[in-house]
């Protein structure tokens, strides 16, 4: 049993399969961050550490991108329930990989035998090679062929579709109004930053669909407390929000994407 409680640059790449490189990178642009260093300045990570690097590895094996990721942690996100999507997710790869297996085995047997494979097997081939995860998400506001749509964009993402719809975006929402509540202008860079991410977001779910987009923002305006992660907040406060948002979008020069 490793009772270490601290490790090296080095000895974290090697357990976690990772490069050194990869690792500074981490470091530098504030992902995972070692809780200390040694005397001679060399990085050195905890506990906290490697739970954290788990939590990025689980994120990132799940389709989200690093921005995300970082997101979603300084958010906070379940780790009962990261882990058993991990677990399900292993799971889900044993099952299919057992299917596949059997599968080829069978077409293996029938050329060992001479015989050409039917079109039931290989078709048989093809689907245990399949996966999918069907998501769906606002149920209450959309249309059914609106819905239909969303279900198909957030089935492409997978697991993922929920870190970005209930993490991360929520996350953008709340540093979108702490930016505006200090004062900063629909133009404000920081402001366009979230504002891209968001339209990026949508761009992911909706193929980049305009009138789904404006449904969606609509559906944040109709019931912005249960979509925004805050229940709590003024409902009057969120449409500000939202009007705040849209003043920033029509400062986006036309080359930039608007979903």
């Amino acid at each position: 049993m490793n009772e270490r409680s601290s490790w090296r640059v080095g000895a974290l790449a090697e357990a976690s399969g990772l490069t050194v490189r990869t690792l500074h990178h981490w470091d530098e642009i504030g992902l995972l961050k070692p809780s200390g260093r040694t005397s001679a300045g060399h990085r050195e990570y905890d506990e906290a550490d490697l739970v954290r690097l788990y939590q990025v590895l689980t994120l990132r094996g799940l389709g989200l991108g690093l921005e995300s990721i970082s997101t979603c942690l300084d958010a906070g996100v379940d780790p009962v329930r990261l882990v058993d999507e991990h677990l399900a997710g292993v799971e889900r790869a044993i099952a299919e990989a057992g299917a596949l297996r059997d599968r080829l085995a069978h077409v293996q047997a029938e050329l060992a035998a001479q015989r050409r494979p039917g079109v039931d097997a290989l078709l048989g081939v093809l689907g245990a090679m399949r996966a999918t995860a069907p998501v769906e998400v606002l149920r209450r506001h959309l249309d059914e062929d609106q819905l239909t749509a969303l279900r198909e964009g957030a089935a492409a993402v997978g697991p993922a579709a929920h870190y970005l719809l209930q993490v991360e975006w929520p996350e953008l929402y709340r540093r979108a109004e702490a930016l505006r509540t200090a004062g900063a202008a629909p133009d404000d860079t920081r402001v366009l930053r979230l504002v891209r991410r968001m339209d990026e977001l949508s761009a992911l779910f909706n193929g980049g669909d305009r009138p789904l987009s404006g449904a969606v923002r609509q559906a944040w305006r109709a019931d912005p407390a249960a979509l925004s992660g805050h229940p709590e907040a003024p409902a009057d406060q969120w449409r500000t929000l939202a009007d705040f948002l849209d003043a920033a979008r029509a400062t986006l020069t036309p080359k930039e994407p608007r979903p």
